[in-house]
């Protein structure tokens, strides 16, 4: 039954969402996962074919990969994670390339030891007949420092064509066991086979989550392993009076280390459909959590993952709530520009302005800071949570209710699972009697409430100082308005000239301002030439750009020479012209994932064309309401002629950011009636 509550998403929507794409894995014996698939072995046969076997339109594909999660032990460090994964991939288009290329992060912060080590790494090609070796060499290998915590090594493969075959491994050493990196079976190309392994010692246990809408067989066993290991005992030395010795002590520890293989074979590309914020969210994916430690000789620690400890624990890092806590470095700057202000109104607009206009964003995502708060506001720059946390450091101290919202980028997928990783961003939210209001001062062009479209991610989480916190609903709930008004006059050779006004409110002012924002007049101008094919335009004046609570308005003068058909004595020619949707975004037979519109919008466009002399209306389209149900969205297309004049009146709503896939069979049919409306053809007749 489909639900009839088709607000914005709060836990409920997840959670049903989480139920959803969970994956119920298939026990099978271990050893029918033996099968061995290696670097190193590469055919005739495999660098001849020519198209993947069953996807042709496939630019290349993953013939295996394979991950295995081990722990060594170490006299100095204790346990230590070791990750291996290795990578065999068909090149088969030239779009395929890309594939050659590859990178990997690593953590530097805090103290922690964290390496990554490519190794193996070869391209394979088909040369008269033989196979031809090509190693990478280290002009090809890359090592660079995004920030004080993260590093990335990258790999570029040689003399890759299409028909190579690419292998490669690599190695990631480290310190960090709270969280198995997350493994992805399915990708944007098919994955012949796919692999990862886990050998996990008795002393920790993590929680399993696992999303996607594909099956992986899951096998467990387990191994009894031995470890040396050496401490050291005091003793009293008798003799040596009151000198206290020492004496190094050898042992051995048992313990039991399960092993879990999950697998999958022939798996399909994931196809990136229409409206969908980031298909990773939707991928079949494994991911591991540390949730309770059991050492031996120790009580038994449990590492609580819900969100209220992950979001507590990130307020109490010395990069956060510390940094969240310093206030002299603006004290005097923020005295100034708020002397004179009474409102609460007037204060958050002002520091709000002041943050965006004093500290520019280094294009670095996280939650934690990087050089520092001070160090943002001396030199100008800093990443989201320098700018964001100092915004709300000024909003406290200016004694408006204001707390920091951990939130997860579209890129960086939806937070479906509680842990620290889940987030990467975070901005302000200001908590008022007639509602929140959330602030980005990372963009010239965000508003309160009008947040950059990367923090439209279902939901986020508020910290307050008491230490408490809540969920927070990111996704707008205005709807965006987008009002065309055109004038046109048709020609008896079936040229049409007139003018448009487009405005653009809220969510489409920013994003048009964004994009368009600093382009030049002949940039703009090119811009709706090629938006509008077979139109020259001129006059072309752009108002409120840089008033941010105005729309955006654009005026331009047309013409037009690719909309109306003659046929004899007759024109044909739909009245929206080149705003005619003309093809339906939705193509797939079904789809698993929630369609994501980033928020509630209104297309409006207001119409009249004057027809030529000598010509009158012989067939007119007939005026509709399409509404959806449920008040998803509605269409609304009102047209009249009265002598030389068409009028017409087109609304199309879409009043829900987020509309489950439950309806995506009606959403489709929708907008099936939409591109015929738009498109169907007026008539006239010659008289």
């Amino acid at each position: 039954m489909k639900s009839t509550n088709n607000q914005q998403p709060k836990t409920h929507f997840i959670c049903l969402f989480v139920k959803k794409i969970l994956i119920l894995s298939l026990f099978l014996p271990f050893q029918l996962l033996s099968q061995k698939y290696e670097l190193g072995k590469v055919t005739v046969e495999e660098l001849s074919e020519k198209v993947h076997p069953k996807d042709s339109a496939a630019a290349a594909a993953i013939l295996f990969n394979k991950g295995d999660v081990k722990y060594e032990y170490t006299q100095d460090g204790g346990f230590q994670m070791l990750v291996k994964v290795m990578y065999k991939i068909k090149v088969y288009k030239k779009e395929g390339y890309d594939w050659a290329n590859h990178s990997e992060e690593y953590y530097i912060g805090g103290g922690v030891k964290e390496n990554v080590i490519f190794s193996d790494a070869v391209t394979y090609n088909l040369v008269d007949g033989k196979v031809e070796k090509t190693k990478l060499k280290s002009n090809g290998e890359f090592d660079e420092k995004i920030n004080k915590f993260w590093g990335r090594k990258k790999i570029t493969m040689p003399n890759v064509k299409e028909g190579s075959i690419i292998e490669f491994q690599y190695l990631i050493k480290t310190d960090r066991i709270t969280k198995i990196p997350d493994w992805d079976f399915q990708t944007s190309i098919p994955v012949n086979y796919s692999e990862f392994k886990t050998y996990i010692p008795e002393y920790f246990v993590y929680n399993l989550n696992q999303k996607g809408f594909l099956f992986p067989k899951k096998a467990v066993d387990s191994k009894q392993r031995t470890i040396d290991y050496s401490y050291v005992k005091d003793f009293d030395a008798g003799m040596a009076g009151n000198n206290t010795a020492t004496n190094r002590v050898n042992n051995t520890l048992d313990f039991t280390e399960q092993i879990t293989a999950h697998t999958l074979s022939d798996i399909p590309a994931l196809i990136d459909e229409a409206f969908v914020n980031n298909i990773g969210n939707y991928t079949a994916t494994l991911c591991h959590e540390l949730s309770v430690l059991k050492y031996p000789n120790s009580p038994i620690k449990s590492l609580s993952t819900d969100w209220v400890t992950v979001t507590k624990n990130i307020y109490e890092n010395e990069n956060f709530g510390d940094e969240l806590n310093k206030t002299g470095y603006f004290e005097e700057d923020v005295k100034t520009i708020l002397t004179g202000l009474t409102s609460n109104e007037e204060k958050i607009a002002t520091l709000f302005n002041f943050v965006k206009s004093k500290v520019k964003w280094d294009d670095f995502l996280g939650y934690y800071c990087n050089e520092g708060v001070k160090n943002a506001y001396k030199k100008g720059t800093g990443n989201v949570a320098e700018i964001n946390l100092m915004l709300t450091a000024m909003l406290r101290h200016a004694g408006i209710q204001a707390n920091p919202v951990l939130l997860s980028t579209r890129s960086n997928g939806i937070a479906l699972f509680p842990n620290r990783t889940a987030y990467n961003y975070v901005i302000s939210g200001v908590e008022t009697d007639s509602g929140l209001i959330l602030l980005d001062a990372t963009n010239n062009y965000a508003l309160p409430n009008v947040l950059p479209i990367r923090d439209l991610n279902w939901v986020g989480r508020m910290i307050r100082k008491d230490g408490s916190s809540a969920e927070v609903d990111l996704m707008p709930k205005a709807i965006s308005k987008d009002v065309v008004n055109l004038i046109a006059t048709i020609s008896s050779d079936g040229n049409i000239e007139g003018k448009v006004k487009e405005q653009y409110f809220d969510y489409n002012g920013f994003v048009f301002r964004s994009q368009n924002g600093n382009l030049n007049t002949e940039s703009q101008i090119e811009r709706l030439e090629k938006r509008h094919k077979g139109s020259e335009v001129n006059e072309y004046v752009l108002t409120n750009t840089s008033e941010l609570t105005l729309p955006v308005v654009e005026t331009y003068n047309f013409n037009h020479t690719n909309s109306v058909e003659i046929i004899g004595d007759k024109m044909y020619f739909s009245p929206l012209l080149f705003f005619a949707l003309t093809e339906n975004p939705f193509k797939q037979e079904k789809r698993e994932y929630p369609i994501d519109f980033s928020y509630p919008t209104q297309d409006k466009y207001l119409v009249n064309i004057t027809i030529p002399d000598g010509y009158a209306v012989e067939t007119l389209p007939q005026s509709v309401s399409v509404p959806m149900s449920d008040t998803n969205g509605s269409l609304k297309y009102m047209i009249n002629n009265k002598e030389k004049q068409i009028q017409l009146s087109v609304t199309l709503d879409i009043n829900t950011a987020i509309i489950s896939s439950d309806y995506y069979t009606e959403l489709k049919a929708f907008f099936a009636e939409v591109v015929k409306k738009e498109t169907e053809k007026v008539v006239l007749k010659k008289i």
